[in-house]
């Protein structure tokens, strides 16, 4: 199977870091790519050697991942379950919802925005000085979610974006006023999304990320290259607005990136799941 793949066996201990900023990526992340891969929607917790075992082979180390599943339990990312002498480890209806919310990124929504129907989400906060802590971490998640500073504390996002989750996790509620609306033709858009986003430091990800995955050989290991490229490319498209495509430069990358990346995911998919099928020991989760 590695030589149908292009394999260049000689690489297999580098993989952490022939992928330039890719070596950077925390166990947090792959940890979480690997728990979306093999748990998401199956009924089953894993246990902590099967998690050791696949991630030793991405570069982390038995003490690193030890430390991140008990930084994620203790987050309540993840529920300890055990089986005998065995602790096993199962996703908790938080890290449910992440893991759905990064598939459908993934597979569904992708980082082309075709579909834009012309409507804006305007949001608008007003928070007391000495509130700093709760605004800083506010505009964190509202640029997570895609939304891009307009002016003092208005924001907007193309579309709808669900906002739910950031008005539950900050309660911030009654700081907030939310609208969509359309724009008026006087409004120069692509000025103000200018403004509101860097698409310089945006489009640079998604040109790296071809830099990083455009070689025609794979490193050894297809499972391991799966874990960092999924991981990879959700990070880029974690931080992506979706901006509408009529509204950002004839030569945007994105279209390209994600070429690449559905490309490489369905060479490895195959020869991944062949090798972490004998390296999971599951059980079914229990109520």
């Amino acid at each position: 199977m590695t030589a149908k793949l292009g394999v260049n066996v000689t690489l297999v201990n580098k993989l952490p870091t022939i992928f330039g900023t890719v070596r950077l990526v925390r166990s947090t992340s792959l940890m979480l790519t690997f728990l979306g891969d093999h748990l998401l929607d199956r009924g089953v917790c894993v246990s902590s050697g099967s998690v050791i075992d696949v991630l030793r082979r991405t570069g982390i180390s038995e003490e690193a991942t030890r430390s991140t599943l008990t930084r994620l339990t203790a987050r309540g990312l993840l529920r300890r379950q055990r089986h005998g002498r065995r602790m096993y480890f199962g996703l908790t209806d938080r890290s449910t919802r992440i893991l759905r919310d990064g598939s459908v990124r993934l597979w569904k929504t992708g980082a082309v925005n075709h579909d834009w129907d012309g409507t804006w989400t305007l949001l608008a906060f007003s928070l007391p000085a000495e509130r700093r802590r709760e605004r800083h971490d506010l505009r964190a998640q509202l640029a997570w979610a895609g939304f891009g500073p307009v002016q003092g504390g208005l924001w907007i996002a193309p579309g709808q974006p669900d906002v739910t989750a950031v008005l539950a996790e900050l309660d911030l509620g009654s700081h907030l006023r939310i609208f969509h609306a359309r724009a008026d033709p006087a409004t120069d858009i692509g000025e103000m999304i200018s403004h509101a986003y860097d698409l310089p430091a945006l489009a640079a990800r998604y040109t790296d990320f071809r830099s990083r995955w455009a070689s025609p050989a794979f490193p050894g290991d297809p499972l391991a290259a799966k874990l960092h490229l999924v991981t990879d490319w959700l990070q880029i498209i974690r931080q992506d607005p979706r901006l509408p495509i009529p509204h950002l430069p004839p030569d945007w990358p994105a279209a390209a990136a994600q070429e690449l990346f559905f490309d490489l995911n369905s060479r490895l998919a195959e020869p991944a799941a062949e090798i972490a099928a004998p390296l999971l020991d599951t059980v079914p989760a229990t109520a």
